[in-house]
């Protein structure tokens, strides 16, 4: 009976354990970029743009308030016979707005609501862009990190070769040095690529701004990557659906409708006025017009700083589209080179490489080469490795900008 009941203690305890184990938190990209987009602070700032100017436009139509006078006296009697008592007024204002000042009004605000809904879809793009970074270079430093255990492993194995051999008399001294040498410059490479994992996981944290554990763990792999049209192609699509041109654009509306607006403010606004007063024998009622008289202010200032801004706004979307257009060719350079890279190191270098990795060990293992050899093979092989990764990572690095600058939605490409 004690025995059965130690062993369900026991069985129970590694349950335990393998769900402690189980239940680690992981972060996928999907995940990353489901918290991003909920704990962004630059993104609920773009939010509340947004939601300001959705209220400027309510604000741009709705019409002036009236004034209501009312004053009260008394009238006092200066000659015989002269009536007195206490004297009202009551009077009424209401402006005038005319069409040409409301309408560019209105269009200005609606196209400070457009600005605004394409910088939010910019500021989503361009976190969702920075959290597939962030997330692709973890992976990245991952991968140099196993690479650099693997080859630490490999100088290990070997420097206990040479140990054995240097016991018994079979290989000089001077070689097991060389050999702790080699070990201690793997050992560094491998500790080096580790912090350079801690610090792509930091960067990935600080990019989705959500509280996540100390122990979380990135999995996933490089995605797919489909073939692009040409570059042709892709500048057209970029100048169609780009967010930050379609923002430069709607500025630009917008500071023609304020050029507008400020013209047309030159005519003088109307105020339709009424009123009555009641006097101790009289009452007189008045009904008319106030019209200002542009002689002091004639709005030359405000109509030369509309002019500026407008300018401004057009020169700015002009340089806007030239800066996508130069970033969209050099994505697309990056990710062909890439691609050339990826098909060189997959199609021949690779095998290459393994294959000199082989000879080299089977050699050494006869004793027809030194560990030298051995060694100066398995860091080609590394090295092709290490830079396949990279462009693999630079691949896809280079295919994330293209799609935030085309303004396509990246879950279509599997990214």
């Amino acid at each position: 009976m004690f025995r059965t009941l130690v062993s369900l203690a026991l069985a129970f305890a590694f349950a335990a354990v393998a769900l402690q184990a189980s239940a680690r938190e992981v972060l996928t990209l999907e995940r990353a970029l489901a918290l991003a987009e909920q704990h962004s602070p630059r993104l609920r700032v773009a939010i509340q743009q947004l939601e300001g100017a959705r209220s400027g436009v309510v604000t741009a139509g709705q019409f002036p308030n009236p004034e209501v006078e009312a004053l009260g006296g008394r009238q006092n009697a200066r000659m015989t016979g002269a009536p007195e008592g206490s004297v009202q007024s009551y009077g009424i204002a209401q402006p005038l707005e005319l069409p040409s000042v409301r309408a560019p009004r209105i269009r200005s605000a609606e196209a400070g609501r457009e600005a605004a809904e394409q910088g939010a879809t910019e500021a989503r793009a361009a976190l969702r862009a920075a959290v597939r970074q962030a997330y692709y270079d973890v992976l990245r430093r991952r991968g140099e990190h196993e690479l650099a255990q693997e080859m630490q492993r490999v100088i290990d194995q070997i420097r206990r070769r040479i140990a054995a051999a240097v016991e018994v008399g079979e290989a000089p001294r001077y070689e097991l040095v060389r050999a702790d040498a080699e070990a201690l410059s793997a050992a560094n490479a491998a500790n080096s690529a580790r912090l350079r994992v801690t610090q792509a996981v930091a960067a990935l944290r600080a990019v989705v701004a959500a509280p996540l554990p100390a122990d979380i763990e990135v999995v996933g792999d490089f995605a797919p990557v489909r073939a692009l049209p040409p570059v042709e192609a892709l500048r057209e699509e970029m100048l169609a659906r780009n967010a930050s041109l379609a923002q430069a654009r709607a500025a630009v509306r917008r500071a023609e409708a304020r050029l507008e607006s400020e013209r047309a403010l030159r005519t003088p606004q109307p105020v339709l006025r009424a009123g009555v007063e009641i006097e101790p024998d009289t009452n007189k009622f008045r009904v008319g017009v106030a019209i200002p008289l542009p002689v002091w202010n004639q709005r030359g200032g405000q109509v030369g700083e509309a002019l500026a801004a407008f300018h401004e706004a057009t020169a700015a979307a002009e340089a806007r589209r030239l800066d996508l257009v130069t970033e969209l060719e050099n994505a697309y350079s990056r990710y062909q080179v890439a691609s050339q890279q990826i098909a060189a190191y997959e199609g021949g270098l690779l095998k290459q490489a393994e294959n000199a990795l082989r000879v080299a060990d089977a050699a050494y293992r006869f004793g027809e080469r030194g560990f030298m050899e051995v060694l100066d093979a398995q860091r080609v092989l590394r090295t092709v490795r290490t830079e396949l990764v990279a462009a693999r990572f630079e691949q896809q690095a280079a295919l994330i900008e293209i799609e935030r600058l085309r303004g396509a939605d990246s879950e279509r490409t599997g990214s």
